[in-house]
């Protein structure tokens, strides 16, 4: 009972906190571009776990170092740039919407790829809060009809490289330490970041002159800290407590907070959409109850 109860607060702690990572990265591109964006999380990011965790590199087995670059890539990398091109386009909330479909990808990929097996009853949860999403697409899309959902695509590959990273972690890198995992990863990842920050103009006095840049810095800092790094290796610590589907309900639940900060933003929302997060929310409870 005790290691279910540490379970759930580590998903509350982390909903709260990427809950509120999309708010931020719609914040961070008044005043920078997407690949700008993309980058600074991934370069303060990858200083704030190296800090912290270079010591811990040595004690990562050489076999392990190849799902850590695969992890990095699909768990950090590539979504850190997919979610910021997507809410160019599309509202925060409903970015975070869509984010809900890793359950069901996690549960996808674990079935045919890794053969980690899946209750009816999680298939049955993860099937009601991909309903309950599917209704918060469709009325967010009727609600914003100047919004373009071709940008959707962004978000949906971004979850399948989440849901292919979760069963990653939990198959190759179980041994492996929570802050190991995350410093390793943006070991691989940090240079790449480095470069595509050189080349997005970012270090020209144009944007240097952007009146809009000190608050869209402090705005990717703060996701950069709180939003990645911190929430990175709770994750990981959860992926390691639980299971693959566990962790990734995570994103049921972000949706909830992140509706709360778009309503807040002046972000159109309804009552049907209300409804929706509940159901949403009832999928977590079915997907999660018999875990011990």
């Amino acid at each position: 009972m005790k290691n279910l109860n540490i379970k759930w607060i580590y998903l509350l702690i982390l909903s709260l906190i990427w809950g509120s990572s999309f708010i931020l990265i719609k914040k961070s591109l008044l005043g920078l571009t997407p690949y700008q964006l993309g980058a600074l999380r991934t370069i303060i990011t990858g200083i704030i776990l190296l800090v912290f965790g270079i010591n811990k590199l040595k004690a990562i087995p050489k076999s392990k170092w190849k799902w850590l670059l695969l992890s990095g890539l699909l768990g950090s990398f590539i979504p850190a740039f997919f979610f910021a091109i997507a809410e160019t386009e599309i509202d925060s909330a409903v970015t975070s919407i869509l984010n809900s479909l890793v359950p069901l990808n996690t549960i996808l990929l674990g079935f045919a790829i890794f053969k980690i097996a899946s209750t009816k009853r999680q298939v049955l949860g993860v099937i009601i809060g991909f309903t309950g999403t599917v209704i918060l697409i469709l009325k967010g899309a009727e609600l914003n009809p100047n919004q373009n959902y071709l940008y959707a695509s962004f978000i949906i590959a971004s979850t399948v490289m989440y849901a292919a990273n979760v069963n990653i972690i939990k198959r190759h890198l179980q041994d492996v330490k929570p802050l190991a995992i995350a410093a390793g990863s943006y070991a691989f990842i940090i240079i790449p970041a480095f470069i595509i920050l050189i080349f997005s103009n970012f270090f020209t006095l144009e944007t240097y002159n952007n009146p809009a840049l000190p608050k869209a810095f402090m705005y990717i800092t703060i996701l950069a800290v709180f939003g990645t790094a911190i929430a990175k290796v709770l994750f990981f610590k959860l992926v390691q407590l639980s299971t693959p589907v566990f962790a990734s309900s995570v994103t049921y639940i972000m949706p909830i907070v992140a509706l709360g900060w778009g309503i807040l933003d002046g972000e159109t929302f309804s009552f049907i959409q209300g409804l929706a997060a509940l159901l949403v929310l009832v999928g977590v409870y079915l997907s999660h109850k018999h875990i011990a």
